[in-house]
């Protein structure tokens, strides 16, 4: 069916292109959103990112990688957007789903604190984090849609993995500290 739609997309039906992206376009803007850490960047670089595939549907050869290719120009829209605005934002919604009537005390303050850390990594390795976690890349396709070497890749998800476990460690060891009445 997707081969069918992106053969109709490459010959500029556009019914047939909106039914390739529509159903895409949420999973897009959470990408963007984790990365740029920004709704009105994300928005831009989905925008951004459409109007390329768009264009450049029809150069795209497998029509079976066609999300491998989406995210990889989403990753370059928001690449452009951050280096138009360098100043980031600090919202990030991880978009963590509740069961109904859950304690969500607990999870919200996990979920401010993993944000806090999330703040933390630079770019690179935001990008990796998110592909690879949010998105379920693997390594080796990450690398693709980059144009990095595998060992890079897997290089940026390690040292971001580790880099946020120290930022939630330390972040844990001042909450403790406060608890106990000492100075963090």
């Amino acid at each position: 069916m997707t081969r069918a739609l992106v053969e109709a997309a490459q010959r500029g039906e556009h019914s047939a292109f909106e039914a390739l992206v529509i159903p895409r376009v949420d999973r897009l803007f959470g990408v963007a959103r984790l990365i740029l850490r920004d709704v009105h960047l994300a928005e831009d670089a989905v925008q951004e990112a459409l109007i390329k595939a768009w264009r450049e549907l029809p150069k795209l050869r497998d029509a079976d990688r066609l999300d491998a290719w989406l995210h990889r120009l989403l990753v370059n829209a928001c690449a452009d957007q951050g280096r138009k605005r360098r100043r980031v934002s600090t919202e990030v919604d991880l978009a963590i789903v509740e069961p109904a009537g859950a304690d969500v005390t607990g999870r919200t303050a996990d979920r401010d604190q993993l944000e806090r850390g999330f703040r933390r990594l630079g770019e690179d390795q935001r990008v990796a984090m998110v592909l690879r976690h949010y998105a379920g890349f693997s390594a080796e396709e990450i690398a693709a849609m980059l144009g990095i070497p595998v060992g890079t890749a897997k290089s940026r998800i390690h040292y971001a993995t580790e880099a946020l476990r120290a930022a939630l460690d330390a972040d844990s060891r001042a909450s403790i500290a406060l608890i106990d009445g000492r100075t963090a």
